[in-house]
């Protein structure tokens, strides 16, 4: 009989600290579309508060995707367990 063991780790499909500094490069690229499209130039303390929330409104996302992720890895791991248990009953 083998012996039991932990379910392997799982590699991060995603770099958080490049997501990180992604959602930065996209708050200012939305900013900078937005300056261009209106002919405006925002003041830095507007630009500061668009940029916190662009900034929250991607984490937010990020972490409904992480959640998602984890979902899914549950979900994987509950296949592989049925499909195991099915093989075993066919055998």
């Amino acid at each position: 009989m083998s012996e039991q063991r932990e379910a392997p780790a799982m590699r991060n499909a995603v770099d958080f600290a490049v997501v990180g500094d992604n959602i930065l490069d996209i708050a200012d690229f939305a900013i900078e579309k937005y300056e261009f499209t209106s002919g405006t130039t925002l003041s830095d303390e507007v630009r500061e508060e668009a940029v916190k929330r662009v900034r929250d409104a991607l984490w937010e996302m990020v972490t409904a995707f992480r959640n998602r992720r984890k979902e899914w890895r549950k979900r994987l791991f509950d296949a592989a367990d049925e499909v195991v248990r099915d093989s075993v009953k066919g055998s």
